[in-house]
């Protein structure tokens, strides 16, 4: 009987190992929905006025086993010296991730509302604030909340999520993930290997919108642009596969990229995927982005397209 019992226990530590020790980027419906009884399993859900969510929405309907955390009120992002969208200090962090029971042997699983591409930033933005703070065991549920419901009607919790134990969570912060605004200046107008890379529309980048929290129109000098809503299928609400992220991405998948938007949610879904998905390890995202680089005048800000670009947009245009 004790060989059974400590076999069982064998099995458990192993299969928990096996869970928490690979988490993959992005896992499907079909997975969580295997793993939804695993207790390494901490699922966040993001909703929130982006996507029209909120605790309400929340309450209404959500995964079983989930928790609901407002990716715009709750703390992951933070206001300081007038920038918006900066990431928590980490002390901020380790109460947030700890509110919502989070330690760091947990597996914790992000649910998007899955309705856009802007949307999926919440969770690639929480994603990124997970993993420069140290925590490796993360994951987005491809598809979102929206995808889930439409493939397990039946699987849908409504009321109060059950109420939580704190988690144990010791951060460590990972600089290799992180560019500041002087990180920026020293590539900004210099020769450099690094790609500044801007995630956010024509019509920003060339100066005609801007961020309302921006002071100045355009983007930082020497920045390229690809859209973070060029990552995204709109028919499916999901990522694009591995092989269009691929083309997407072919002129930086294997250089060094400094990520930026306006405040660090666009960007992070760039990040995501060249980083988690394509596997290119030197990319950093720049949480304080056009509207934290604007805030100075002495900065520099352009307006022009680069004539790579402009190629690239012409033949966009006529092929699709």
């Amino acid at each position: 009987m004790k060989q059974i019992h400590a076999y069982a226990i064998a099995i458990t530590l192993l299969i928990f190992t096996s869970i928490t020790a690979h988490a993959r980027p992005l896992v499907d419906t079909t997975w969580l929905k295997k793993n939804l009884q695993n207790d390494a399993l901490v699922i966040i859900d993001l909703r929130n006025k982006i996507d029209g969510g909120s605790f309400k929405t929340f309450q209404l309907g959500h995964i079983p086993g989930s928790i609901h955390s407002d990716y715009l009120k709750d703390g992951w992002r933070t206001k300081r010296k007038g920038v918006v969208g900066l990431l928590p200090t980490q002390k901020e962090f380790e109460n947030l991730a700890e509110k919502l029971g989070v330690s760091n042997n947990s597996h914790v699983v992000l649910i998007p509302a899955g309705e856009n591409s802007t949307d999926f930033g919440s969770s690639a933005r929480a994603y990124w604030t997970f993993k420069v703070f140290g925590h490796s065991k993360v994951s987005i549920l491809d598809g979102g909340y929206k995808l889930w419901s439409k493939k397990y009607p039946s699987l849908i919790s409504k009321g109060n999520a059950k109420k939580n134990i704190r988690g144990n969570f010791t951060a460590k912060f990972d600089a290799s993930l992180y560019a500041s605004t002087a990180d920026v200046a020293k590539v900004s107008g210099a020769k450099s290997d690094i790609i500044l890379l801007d995630g956010r529309n024509k019509e920003q980048f060339i100066g005609e919108k801007k961020h309302k929290k921006a002071e100045r129109f355009g983007h930082i000098p020497g920045a390229q642009l690809i859209s973070q809503a060029k990552t995204y299928n709109p028919e499916s609400n999901q990522l694009k596969n591995k092989t269009e992220l691929n083309d997407l991405f072919s002129e930086v998948t294997s250089k060094p990229v400094i990520s930026y938007c306006n405040t660090g949610h666009w960007a992070a879904t760039n990040w995501f995927a060249l980083s988690e998905v394509l596997g290119n390890k030197n990319v950093k995202l720049y949480d304080g982005s056009m509207v934290e680089w604007t805030a100075d005048a002495s900065r520099k800000v352009d307006h022009n397209q680069s004539n790579l670009y402009k190629i690239k947009s012409f033949f966009s245009e006529i092929f699709g």
